[in-house]
């Protein structure tokens, strides 16, 4: 049976390493949607609107994605759900 210490450490590790791609993939995506947004809007002016909601609806979604990440990682580190294998 594995040492508690070292399961702990490990899913700390990975808590980690899930919030950090969490967190940066998310941001490029945002980045490069915002990108795209200004170019439609050099190009098309006249159709701000649509450009605008559709960045916005695009942006709230790509976010939802980082909070996702950020509540799974939360689970992670207060309460595993297999610590409980571990202890006996």
């Amino acid at each position: 049976m594995p040492d508690l210490s070292t399961f702990i450490m490990a899913s700390t590790a990975a808590a980690i390493f899930g919030i950090a791609l969490g967190i940066m993939l998310p941001a490029i995506a945002m980045g490069w949607a915002i990108s795209r947004a200004m170019d439609a809007l050099a190009r098309q002016p006249e159709a701000e609107r649509a450009i605008m909601r559709t960045l916005f609806i695009g942006l709230a979604m790509i976010e939802s994605l980082a909070i996702y990440v950020l509540v799974i990682v939360l689970i992670i580190l207060f309460r595993n759900p297999l610590l409980e294998y571990l202890l006996p």
